[in-house]
């Protein structure tokens, strides 16, 4: 039901993911729009690899409380906890905060892919299929060093463990579930073409000493075309 109070809640849960941590960090902390390098998105990935670990970190944390908080919000609604109407709620919230994060009104609409985002999201949702996704995630990463290729493992994975592991019968979670794996999906089709051509970039998991002024390493955005 469309409230004054469920629309303050949307806007509210909005603004939040609207945050756009990796461009305020990176701009506070090291004078440096991470848009302009690397893959140009405004994420907690791009961050690791234009900034390095120390502002890697706190980018990927806060972006990850952002969407659980903003799912969170609906505490703040009169709806019966666990009741439809409430989970309904939390996933329109959900979405709300993952479409601000993808194009923030605070940064000039130009965001990340918002998985940071997202996996905060499940994690309120449905906590025990995020983590069993986030295991696969780390698995798969662990095996390949692709973090493109986890992330689209595990938002694959993530609805056929609600449907078929946990037999969720809510409608609304079900659909919202199997959206996740197509919007991962649609937002890596770049990283699909260039898994294909065997030319993504793996994530250096060892330490490294990864700076901006280090540019055979981080090239600028417009020098990289394939990356969006």
């Amino acid at each position: 039901m469309i409230t004054l109070g469920n629309i303050l809640l949307l806007l509210g849960a909005y603004l939040l993911g609207s945050i756009p941590t990796a461009v305020w960090i990176g701009k506070f902390f090291y004078k440096t729009d991470v848009r302009e390098y690397g893959s140009g998105n405004a994420g907690a990935t791009n961050t690791f690899r234009v900034l390095g670990k120390k502002a890697g970190i706190p980018v990927l944390v806060i972006d990850i409380l952002k969407g659980f908080a903003a799912v969170n919000i609906a505490y703040l609604s009169h709806y019966t906890e666990s009741s439809n109407q409430f989970i309904n709620l939390q996933l329109v919230l959900g979405i709300a905060s993952l479409v601000g994060h993808i194009f923030p009104i605070f940064a000039s609409f130009r965001g990340g892919k918002g998985i940071a985002t997202l996996l905060g999201i499940i994690l309120a949702v449905h906590p025990y299929s995020a983590m069993i996704s986030i295991s696969i995630f780390i698995v798969v990463l662990l095996i390949t060093k692709y973090v493109s290729l986890g992330s689209m493992m595990a938002a694959i994975a993530f609805p056929i463990i609600v449907i078929l592991v946990f037999e969720t019968k809510t409608p609304s979670l079900v659909i919202f579930s199997i959206l996740i794996a197509i919007m991962v999906l649609i937002t890596h089709q770049k990283n699909i073409e260039r898994l294909l051509r065997r030319e993504e970039s793996k994530a250096n998991l060892v330490k490294k000493k990864a700076r901006i002024e280090s540019q055979e390493e981080i090239e600028p955005v417009e020098n990289v075309v394939t990356n969006s």
